[in-house]
């Protein structure tokens, strides 16, 4: 196909809200221009103005924006942005208070809650008052070992209230996951379930939160969520309080919002690689506030009433990327559990009784039901639905065919990406632009993303290093314990000084899209070539034969050779036939510099908890080396199938 996969008509156009602020911004500043790439370009380089403009557009709520919008602004770290205001996120989150939904829930098939503005507002007002009651105030830490419920919320925008930090994971980390986490932010507070379900069953998580919470002394309440049972056993658990006990006391009412600095911190996340102790990433106010609500709104073109999903646990970035839509008072449409229970359908039935406007997943998840070959568009109708967003892993150009073919051919497909590092996204959608297959459409407004090569100079049509070369507002605030900021000086600035080097392998396209190729720390580098190993991963799991893949480099006689693991489909056997028909598949997709030495078989393929398959721990096991914070996989027993391969010793 020569041409683009899909067009916003006319009408679409001129509803967006990109539309509508691009109006905003001529009057604001005389600037007017003819679509996208025009503002992008502007957004970049008149920063300051970008963002006082948006700020207004948006409506934030605050005791005072102040007149500096930004400080040290040729510093990275150091700049700053609305250095004066002062506000509160959750404020901004409980702006509306009518009788409308807030949120929908459904936890696979046993639970199924709604709650409107009134009664998510009443109900962080009754939470805030019982947490100030246990001594939590700012800057106090607040952890959550949560699903993906509406109390989690309900915690996090108390937290906010008070001007206490939020944290959260979910409940299927185990102990060691948990306390190489909150272990280093010392929380006072942790909320948790008495379990959740998964695949049609229900798992208990008080066992766990017994062993790990006597490991933590600086908690002082510890308050249970009833989900799998309506009377949860919380005997022999120190220091715990149910949560219909912890705020029975109180009435709902006005909530004294505690209005804090633009960039005192609001998260503390987590980085998920298994190549040591996680960092302790700490995210602003402001900063999280602005760049969500951009991102909604001008990326996604999310409105109010609008009903928002994405698929998601409270341990990934896109869960408070999610609960953000708030601020646009649109629904959160949340879901906890499998996403193959029942069966694949399980979401988009969902999607399609609730009328989803946005509905938010994984690349993986994608390719899983391209691979399971459902026809979702026909046996789900899906008017409301006007865009798809994906992100975790590139999505390849085959799946961005299935979603056209077979989910729906009339809607925005925004492959996004960014990380916990931002807390958000230095690619997205374009509402009023084309979708080119293959490609994340654009790049974020007021995000200053080039490709850089090795030694700093910009490429275009050529792959290299994602940086960005000017501030944004949700840069981190700081890592926590990192006395002189220099564990986060090293994780992005030390390849390119005062230029964010985020770790990905990408191009910049003629459309002025980007495509990406994976983490740059994973790239394959036989004879000294750079390889993305999406490049081959587009190949292979495009195979009916192949489930999923995974491919490292391995050092061999002094280079490197490429090394491909596949999990086959049920009944496919890796026969010499097979091997040669997925080499000859990857040197015609590809270039022979991406065939791989050897193809062998694996029962499974090791992945975080969010999803994303995890290539330099392979490559350490495979090379005898210590994969270090395993609990950060969903499954790191599968490590265990990559030691001692007799098939590498050759």
């Amino acid at each position: 196909m020569t041409g683009p996969l899909w067009q916003p008509s006319p009408a679409r156009i001129a509803g967006a809200n990109l539309t509508a602020f691009m109006s905003q911004v001529k009057t604001d500043w005389g600037f007017e221009c003819s679509g996208y790439d025009a503002f992008y370009d502007w957004s970049v380089t008149e920063i300051e103005k970008f963002w006082v403009s948006f700020w207004d557009f948006c409506g934030i709520v605050a005791e005072t924006r102040g007149e500096r919008v930004l400080i040290h602004g040729d510093r990275m770290p150091g700049a700053k942005f609305f250095p004066d205001a002062r506000l509160s996120f959750a404020e901004n989150l409980l702006r509306r208070r009518d009788s409308s939904e807030a949120m929908v829930f459904r936890g696979e098939d046993r639970v199924h809650t709604r709650l409107t503005h009134a009664e998510l507002y009443d109900s962080v007002s009754r939470l805030t008052q019982a947490l100030a009651a246990a001594g939590v105030g700012e800057g106090d830490r607040v952890a959550g070992f949560m699903p993906n419920l509406p109390e989690t919320i309900v915690a996090t925008l108390a937290a906010n209230a008070l001007g206490a930090i939020w944290s959260s994971c979910s409940p299927d980390f185990g102990v060691q996951g948990v306390l190489d986490r909150f272990g280093q932010i010392e929380p006072k507070v942790l909320f948790c379930p008495d379990g959740y379900f998964y695949n049609g069953k229900a798992h208990d998580s008080l066992s766990r939160v017994r062993e790990f919470t006597a490991a933590l002394p600086s908690l002082t309440h510890i308050v249970v969520v009833p989900y799998i049972s309506d009377t949860p056993d919380i005997s022999g658990l120190d220091r715990a309080v149910t949560l219909a006990d912890f705020t029975a006391p109180y009435t709902a009412g006005e909530i004294a919002f505690k209005r804090m600095a633009f960039n005192a911190p609001l998260y503390i996340m987590y980085s998920s690689g298994t190549t040591g102790m996680p960092k302790c990433i700490v995210h602003g106010q402001g900063g999280t506030l602005l760049q969500h609500l951009k991102e909604h709104r001008l990326q996604c073109d999310v409105k109010a009433d609008d009903r928002v999903f994405h698929f998601t646990t409270c341990g990934w970035m896109m869960w408070n990327w999610l609960i953000t839509a708030l601020a646009s008072e649109a629904t959160l449409m949340l879901y906890d559990g499998s996403p193959f229970y029942p069966d694949g359908n399980v979401l988009w039935a969902y999607a399609a009784e609730e009328k989803f406007t946005l509905f938010g997943t994984s690349a993986k998840y994608i390719d899983a039901l391209k691979n399971a070959k459902l026809d979702i568009s026909a046996r789900h109708g899906l008017p409301a639905l006007r865009t798809i967003t994906s992100t975790g892993s590139p999505l390849v150009p085959e799946s961005f065919d299935y979603v056209y073919a077979h989910i729906k051919s009339d809607v925005c497909l925004s492959s996004i990406a960014g990380g916990t590092d931002i807390v958000s996204c230095f690619m997205g959608g374009d509402p009023i632009g084309p979708v080119w297959r293959g490609e994340i459409q654009k790049r974020s407004f007021g995000m200053a993303v080039e490709v850089f090569d090795d030694s700093g100079k910009p490429l275009r049509g050529q792959k290299g290093e994602l940086v960005c070369t000017r501030p944004f507002p949700s840069m981190p605030v700081y890592f926590w314990d990192d006395p002189g900021d220099a564990r986060y000086r090293a994780a992005y600035f030390d390849t390119y000084p005062n230029i964010w080097h985020h770790g990905d392998y990408v191009e910049l396209s003629q459309h002025n899209g980007v495509i990406v190729y994976g983490r740059s720390d994973a790239t394959l580098n036989p004879g000294g070539v750079r390889i993305g190993t999406a490049e081959i991963y587009r190949q292979v799991e495009d195979m009916a034969e192949v489930e999923e893949a995974i491919v490292v480099g391995q050092e061999w006689d002094g280079d490197t050779r490429v090394i491909l693991f596949v999990r086959l489909a049920p009944g496919a056997i890796l026969d010499e036939a097979l091997v040669k028909r997925i080499k000859t598949r990857i040197r015609t997709g590809c270039t022979p510099r991406h065939v791989p030495a050897k193809v062998i078989e694996v029962a499974d393929i090791p992945r975080t908890k969010s999803g994303k398959i995890v290539e330099i721990a392979v490559r350490d096991t495979l090379h005898g080396r210590p994969v270090k914070n395993k609990e950060a996989l969903a499954n790191p027993q599968a490590l265990d199938l990559f030691t001692r391969l007799e098939e590498l010793r050759t």
